[in-house]
């Protein structure tokens, strides 16, 4: 009989001690798993969803500002040295070495018009551009396909808006703007002697948007008279991998005339979050995995007491301390992996069950192998770890002292 079919006789003879550790095993690991996978799931979630929101880098014009005063009092003051961006500047973005981290593009033209009465800002924008940067936008507007209820409001979400298309000569009204102008779905409006239908009004957001009217670009740059000009650039280049410093730094030496700025706080706020769930995670982790050491060290002892008579006619037949020690920790091994590999499907089945439920996640949970690697070798390690003690333990039991028991 080799030492490998004394460690099965022994697993089969206690079956229950075996499985309560199996499964003690198999919780923590389980545990572990989830709460891993579930975090990996949620940090792609976020990183996806601060990906699609808003824009990092914004580029504006270059200039100076002069500021003029006399006795204390600001009398006025002067800007020069102004820049100017076009439409070419577009391009020389793209020649960038991290041009393929950039996402969004976005040039807006700004400009104050005359507009039912009153001077009114318009903004002419490239609408697939700025409504896949403007993510949090939605419209609202009386429908008809609602049949009776012609009062209700339909709530344009995504991805309908993602692929809204507007005609040349079509607008999307801010609300605040809408309801000092009285505009409505399908009202149209002359900027210029030039008349615009609006598309819809946007829901009221609490920001700028809301006091102007979007229009196209090439429109834009008609009515205001400033061909081939914008106002500025909003740029998405929000990736886990994106060195937005030196995107910044490779934008401002194609563009010389613009002033280019990274809006840290967006990326602040994604690598912050990112980096708490993974440290909430591995606290977790830890904490889990020494309980389950304490399980280990607990059941192992429970069995080496168990068994001393046992130990005690091995060492007396001639069995040396390492092989002892062989016998419990080949013992904890097998057990270990088992309850490694149990753990790590139960793990990922619940994190793909509690997902979508409890943590509200549109992003899939991914079966890594890798995963599966590190959550056996864990439970392996933690059971060999804290099965060395006992296995020592029944190692140095004096052979004379367990045979006076029988």
């Amino acid at each position: 009989m080799t030492l490998f079919d004394l460690v099965l006789n022994n697993l089969r003879r206690r079956k229950g001690r075996m499985i309560l550790l199996l499964l003690g095993l198999a919780v923590g690991v389980a545990t572990v798993v989830a709460m891993v996978a579930i975090t990996d799931a949620l940090q792609a979630d976020i990183t996806g969803k601060l990906d699609e929101y808003g824009a990092n880098i914004l580029i504006v014009p270059q200039s100076n500002a002069l500021a003029l005063s006399y006795g204390g009092v600001s009398v006025a003051s002067a800007t020069y040295d102004v820049g100017e961006l076009s439409l070419s500047d577009l391009d020389s973005i793209k020649t960038i070495k991290n041009a393929k981290q950039i996402s969004i593009v976005s040039p807006k033209l700004l400009g104050a018009v005359p507009m039912g009465g009153r001077l009114a800002m318009i903004a002419g924008v490239r609408f697939p551009d700025e409504l896949k940067l403007k993510r949090w936008w939605r419209l609202d507007g009386k429908v008809d396909e609602l049949g009776e209820d012609q009062t209700a409001l339909q709530d344009w979400k995504m991805p309908e808006l993602l692929f809204l298309e507007l005609e040349p000569d079509e607008a999307l009204a801010g609300k605040r703007l809408a309801d000092e102008l009285k505009l409505s779905r399908g009202s149209t409006i002359e900027i210029a002697g030039q008349p615009f239908r609006v598309h819809g009004i946007l829901a009221e957001n609490g920001s700028q948007d809301d006091d102007i009217l979007f229009i196209d670009l090439s429109a834009a740059q008609r009515v205001l008279n400033k061909p081939n000009s914008i106002s500025l650039i909003e740029v998405a280049a929000l990736c886990t991998e994106c060195p937005v410093e030196d995107m910044v730094k490779q934008i401002g030496e194609v563009l010389p005339q613009a002033k280019v700025t990274a809006l840290r706080q967006s990326v602040t706020l994604r690598m912050e979050t990112v980096e708490q769930l993974g440290r909430f995670a591995l606290a977790l982790s830890m904490v889990v995995m020494v309980i389950g050491a304490l399980v280990v060290l607990t059941t192992m002892l429970g069995s080496v007491a168990e068994r001393r008579q046992e130990i005690g006619l091995f060492r007396a037949l001639g069995f040396r301390q390492m092989h002892v020690m062989q016998v419990i920790l080949s013992e904890a091994a097998l057990v270990s992996l088992a309850g490694g590999a149990l753990g790590w499907l139960a793990g990922m089945g619940a994190a793909m069950v509690l997902a979508p439920r409890a943590a509200n996640l549109a992003a899939s949970v991914s079966w890594n192998p890798w995963l599966a690697v590190g959550a056996i070798g864990a439970a392996l390690l933690v059971g060999l770890a804290a099965s060395l003690y006992p296995a020592k333990r029944a190692a140095q039991l004096d052979p004379t002292t367990a045979m006076r028991s029988l």
